[in-house]
């Protein structure tokens, strides 16, 4: 009977004995444990009803003369709250997660109500020595304060003015590589560089061109074409935090409108441009919960180089091409109470001038938008925003030149997240 209940109890720890150990892994976390390899997932929604004072047509044919290239390039039907009605403004899932020791990962996949594209996909390290840090994908360029910054964490529903004018919609985003450094300061201090391809159409671009009858060739640009370098600084003065920077990108400037295709009238450039930005942030903190945080920057472009243009003799010019272009923001949010927001904003684009072959276009300048907005977040996952604005800043075609076309509209913006989402830079 001893040996029968002996048996019996050795063969009880010969079963519970492994699972016990398995227990004790599964607390102490196996390196095979697939819970490891999961990344921190996240799924933002951005909708809006817009109404205003335009049809949607003719909103969609406005634009901002002199900064673009051709000197009047159409908004079109796309970007956040472009329709008077409902607006699927963006979904977008990120992803991140800690690859090794080494290194971190981060993606943002742009959802639309069409597909789906990349909008941020890079690596960056974790343990360079003397403060020193790199990243490599594609990426918004840390070029002044509001390029980099992610839509749901504007205070406005739209993009500045002198951002759009300069980058386009979707701002200076870019396949490339980032270094910087933090130096042993008592404050902090950040010194960074970018080498990125510089494909953004709007101030720079790779494209070669050369017209059917072979008079002009430019061949595309090689490597990378667009050079950024920022200095950024922060200090606190007793309950106020203040961030500021210098920023200063270079590239070359490559443009085709049907300079390149058969049959057709067309314009080119191939030109250098060198654009300079200064940001200012200043936050200031009334208590826990209650701040009040004002926001500025100015940006000035210069394009030197040539344009090409083919007209319907089949006739090429190549007059000298200067732009010189300016604009900057400024806007006061405030956190009144634990759920709601409300904030001001000034935009305007003031130097305008461009010259072709030393004549002037006689292009607008000091052009303005005033907008002003009331927000309530239930949670820090849900926000509901209020944005009224008065924009003065576009342009119709007209013979002779262009018409200014103001316009108002109000935008109701609904943003909602869901998963584990990181806490943003200040």
């Amino acid at each position: 009977m001893k040996l029968k209940e002996t048996c019996i109890l050795a063969l009880l720890l010969l079963f519970l004995w492994p699972a016990g150990l398995l227990r004790a892994q599964s607390k102490e976390g196996s390196s095979f444990d697939q819970s490891k390899f999961v990344p921190d997932i996240a799924l933002i929604l951005d909708l809006s009803g817009v109404t205003r004072d335009m049809a949607n047509e003719k909103y969609y044919s406005l634009a901002i003369p002199g900064f673009s290239y051709p000197f009047l390039h159409e908004m079109g039907s796309s970007g956040s709250n472009a329709h008077r009605g409902w607006n699927f403004n963006y979904g977008e899932l990120s992803l991140y997660s800690v690859v090794d020791p080494y290194f971190d990962l981060f993606a943002v996949i742009d959802l639309a109500p069409d597909g789906a594209g990349l909008e941020e996909a890079y690596f960056s390290t974790r343990k360079l020595p003397y403060g020193f840090k790199v990243k490599a994908g594609r990426f918004l360029a840390s070029f002044g304060r509001v390029n980099e910054q992610h839509e749901h964490f504007w205070d406005f529903a739209n993009r500045p003015l002198i951002a759009t004018a300069l980058f386009g919609e979707d701002g200076l985003n870019e396949i490339g590589a980032q270094a910087t450094w933090v130096p042993p300061t008592s404050f902090y201090l950040t010194f960074g560089a970018e080498v990125l391809n510089g494909v953004n159409e709007q101030s720079f671009g790779t494209s070669g061109f050369s017209d059917p009858g072979g008079t002009v060739s430019v061949n595309p640009v090689q490597g990378p074409n667009l050079y950024i370098g920022f200095v950024r600084s922060s200090f606190d003065i007793e309950e106020a935090s203040i961030l500021f920077g210098i920023s200063n990108a270079v590239g070359t400037t490559r443009t085709d409108h049907g300079f390149s295709s058969p049959g057709s009238t067309g314009q080119a450039v191939n030109a250098n441009t060198d654009i300079i930005d200064g940001d200012l942030t200043v936050k200031y903190s009334l208590d826990a919960i209650r701040y009040l945080s004002f926001q500025s920057e100015y940006m000035y472009r210069v394009l030197n180089g040539t344009e090409y243009t083919r007209d319907s003799s089949i006739t090429i010019s190549s007059p000298s091409l200067d732009k010189h272009n300016s604009g900057f923001y400024a806007q006061v949010a405030a956190k009144v109470d634990q759920l709601w927001r409300m904030g001001i904003r000034y935009d305007l684009l003031m130097q305008n001038d461009v010259s072709l072959g030393g004549a002037d276009q006689h292009m607008p300048s000091n052009l303005p938008r005033y907008s002003a907005m009331i927000e309530y977040s239930p949670t820090e996952f849900s926000r509901f925003r209020l944005q009224f604005d008065r924009d003065l800043s576009r342009y119709a075609q007209a013979s002779g030149g262009w018409s200014r076309q103001p316009y108002t509209q109000v935008i109701l913006q609904a943003n909602l997240t869901i998963g584990a989402h990181g806490a943003h830079a200040f």
